[in-house]
């Protein structure tokens, strides 16, 4: 004579149910592989952000320059547009070319 519990399918049940969001919750949807790819997502686009804040921070120094004074003007007109200040002399020193070696 076997004694049967009276429950026991229920608790199989329970154990397969258990399982089953055990499985869901490492490998489904909403997994523990998504939240680590979203975690290295966010920390990607955090760094990115890092970078364009310091861009727009000098960006928006150089826009404070131009706005407030003459210098910065004339330090870009200098470097960028090759322009000089009527009176001043300017010196274009050009390296001569070595002639290339033949037959080495």
């Amino acid at each position: 004579m076997k004694l049967r519990h009276p429950y026991r399918w229920l608790i199989v049940g329970l154990i397969a149910l258990l399982i089953g969001l055990q499985v869901k919750l490492w490998f489904g949807q909403g997994g523990r592989p998504e939240v680590k790819h979203l975690r290295e997502r966010v920390a990607a686009q955090r760094s990115e952000n890092a970078e364009l804040r310091k861009r727009n921070e000098a960006l928006a120094a150089e826009v404070e320059d131009l706005k407030s004074g003459t210098e910065a003007i004339e330090e870009r007109a200098r470097s960028e547009l090759g322009m000089i200040k009527p009176g001043e002399v300017f010196y274009q020193v050009i390296e001569p070319e070595t002639p290339a070696k033949e037959n080495e």
